[in-house]
């Protein structure tokens, strides 16, 4: 997935980052391993910088590549900052993977001074457009009972918008973020899978030697063993702090 946040952190930095002032500081909520925060800190510098995410290697590991950032360990729901205390706060792939992403928002918003931006992407799992989609519709053909992302909050067009609007944001907007991947074969794509991390990746590794290759086969079958590009779709959503 490092592959698609990297180039989409670009776009979205962007946006988030859009009439925030130059000396206002800027709040990276679940920060991963960091793509969003290297790209921040390339833009700002890392100074102006603070992230937090809930698990501690990526804390580490964020820490590490930006140096000069505040990086913490904390979840959205419970920042450890004071009100006001941001430009901007911006959620990269992360509000579907809270626990209560209302009040996420709400908390992304406290800590963000009247006037500031808060703005949050999520993938287009629910139409089918997010980088994943080929292989949980592959998934679903070959096993009827799988369960892939597309019914995670926000992940369909709309949910953001109204998640930001419950959570008390003013003027929300929503807009469509695409990337592009080039992949050099179907192995070089199809790797990351057997590594057991993220939703599909625990999936394969639920399933027997017959079932994985069965479902390599159906994939390779889609995908074809040249070279291919997968165009990804994330629905976005800023709204301004009231």
């Amino acid at each position: 997935m490092g592959r698609f946040s990297s180039p989409l952190a670009v776009q979205f930095a962007a946006m988030g980052l859009d009439g925030v002032p130059a000396d206002a500081r800027v709040l990276d909520v679940g920060c991963g391993p960091g793509m969003l925060t290297l790209e921040l800190a390339r833009r700002r510098g890392a100074d102006m910088i603070a992230a937090v995410d809930p698990e501690p290697v990526f804390v580490a590991a964020t820490a590490e590549a930006c140096a000069g950032a505040d990086v913490r360990v904390a979840v959205a729901e419970d920042l450890p900052f004071p009100d006001d205390a941001f430009g901007a706060a911006l959620a990269q792939l992360v509000v579907h993977f809270m626990s209560d992403p209302v009040r996420g928002v709400a908390e992304m918003a406290r800590v963000t001074a009247p006037g500031g931006r808060v703005s949050a992407c999520v993938w287009d799992h629910g139409g089918g457009s997010g980088p994943l989609s080929d292989f949980w519709r592959v998934a679903a053909g070959l096993d009827p009972a799988v369960r892939g992302e597309a019914a995670l909050q926000g992940a369909s067009e709309g949910q953001l918008v109204g998640i930001f609007q419950r959570a008390g944001l003013h003027d929300v907007t929503q807009s469509v973020v695409d990337c592009t991947v080039a992949f050099l074969d179907f192995d070089d794509w199809w790797r990351p899978f057997l590594q057991g991390v993220g939703p599909a990746g625990r999936y394969v590794a639920t399933l027997d030697d017959v079932a994985v290759a069965r479902l390599e086969r159906a994939l390779r079958d889609e995908l074809g063993d040249t070279g291919f590009e997968i165009t990804a779709r994330a629905w976005a959503a800023v709204g301004i702090v009231g």
